[in-house]
């Protein structure tokens, strides 16, 4: 009984300085992840509600990590509960963890599992705010993200990552959030604009990107935080999984891109800046789940097939008249999809698990597997957004009034404007408290000068 608990001592994980390194980097990148989606949302919307799309990221950051602390932790990650949630009283608060104690199975503190997992609960509501664009109430979004995270996400990545939760333990391959945070935001997203409605003028006025430079940057910044969202994932570095997924990362979201663009010359004649961008997130929404366990290969199709699908499938909101102003339903809900299922096709049983698709061998079991993950996560996610939304919507409304909306949700909501034309400053003249003859005496001392 002795050399056995000897035997076992031994192999039990010890804190490894270098894999907490590497985590901490990688928890730091995506954080970046979430101001690289307001640049990528903020640049494709109108000027007059640009600032508003930039809040409906950024406010993700200090709403999540709240509720993260006091109780979202313990939801997701806490000790099992039928399947469904997680419910752990040492992780409330964050208080009743030792700052060495290991997260189980792994060499990294759980102090350390708690802020990488942290990220991605930050940026999975912010995901949804660009179906939303120019007409919801930012105090509404606020409190919607609030119970969204409570009520959907938490639950979710407890059924797809804790163990216990029931799709960790039917099989379900998910390696870094094509079910939980991807189909999640997207399901979420469609239910919410089919209760909030169209904007004004949608399918008649024209809703072109008002600064393409500033969606190039946002997407530049997505590709970068992605690797530490997809190889941090492995939550080490030590067996190589976490390298494959890097490069898978890179290799499907190239794919996608050229994919997209492909299709974008062929149907449009142009192969434009926004097309680049939008391929390149279809992409890396594909591969999210599928690159631990494909080859670079099965990446370099799942993103080629990612990128096509996703570019079709963003025009469908003008053939069914469903406004998803910056095509979350046709990028994240359509690539996650996507590349969940794939991973029944491209899995080669070799690299994160022996698990193999149909294309090496292993039937369709896998597939079924991945199905019931998609579609059980889309359906609870679609009915409880929905029911969330219309409780808002019912109680305290949604949507600003229409005037608001034609005017402009920036100076409503937020009382400042994006860019200075007049000289005046963005923010609202109640600011300034210096006289009104100042700024003309600091002028004429400059020209005196």
């Amino acid at each position: 009984m002795a050399s056995a608990i000897t035997t076992l001592a031994a192999d039990a994980p010890t804190l490894s300085a270098a894999n907490t390194g590497f985590m901490l980097i990688c928890s730091a990148l995506v954080m970046l992840m979430t101001p690289g989606l307001a640049f990528f949302y903020g640049g494709m919307v109108r000027v007059k509600s640009s600032l508003n799309m930039l809040m409906m990221s950024f406010i993700s950051l200090g709403i999540v990590t709240v509720l993260w602390v006091l109780y979202g932790f313990s939801i997701a990650f806490g000790a099992d509960a039928g399947g469904v949630v997680g419910w752990s009283p040492d992780y409330l608060g964050l208080s009743g963890i030792g700052i060495t104690e290991l997260w189980d199975g792994y060499t990294i503190p759980v102090y350390v599992f708690a802020v990488f997992q942290l990220m991605f609960a930050v940026i999975t509501p912010a995901l949804i705010s660009g179906a939303l664009a120019d007409r919801v109430k930012f105090s509404a979004w606020a409190l919607f993200t609030a119970l969204w995270v409570t009520v959907v996400y938490f639950p979710v990545a407890h059924w797809v990552w804790a163990p216990g939760g029931w799709l960790f333990d039917l099989g379900v391959i998910d390696f870094a959030g094509g079910t939980a945070v991807h189909i999640n935001a997207g399901a979420a997203a469609f239910a919410v604009i089919l209760v909030i409605g169209k904007r004004v003028g949608f399918k008649r006025d024209p809703m072109r990107p008002h600064s393409l430079p500033l969606v190039m940057l946002g997407a530049g910044l997505l590709w970068f935080g992605w690797f530490g969202f997809n190889a941090g994932s492995w939550l080490g570095n030590d067996d190589g999984v976490g390298a494959v997924m890097f490069l898978n990362t890179q290799v499907a979201t190239a794919a996608a891109m050229l994919a997209w663009l492909g299709y974008e010359k062929l149907r449009h004649g142009s192969f434009t800046t926004l097309g680049a961008a939008s391929g390149a997130v279809a992409g890396l929404v594909a591969i999210t789940p599928a690159g631990g366990s494909c080859s670079p290969l099965g990446a370099l199709a799942i993103g080629a097939i990612a990128g096509l699908l996703c570019a079709m499938a963003v025009g469908l909101k003008y053939k069914f008249g469903y406004d998803d102003s910056l095509d979350v339903v046709g990028v994240h809900l359509v690539g996650g999809i996507v590349g969940s299922l794939l991973v029944g096709f491209f899995a080669t049983g070799g690299v994160q698990s022996d698990a193999a698709g149909l294309f090496y061998g292993g039937g369709l079991e896998q597939l079924g597997k991945q199905a019931v993950g998609v579609f059980s996560v889309l359906a609870y996610s679609l009915v409880a957004s929905a029911v969330l939304a219309l409780l808002l919507d019912k109680t305290m409304g949604m949507r600003v009034t229409e005037d608001d909306e034609v005017s402009g949700i920036d100076q409503v909501e937020h009382a400042e404007t994006a860019y200075d034309f007049s000289g005046a400053g963005g923010g609202t003249s109640a600011r300034s408290t210096a006289p009104a003859a100042a700024p003309a005496a600091a002028a004429s001392k400059k020209v005196d000068a």
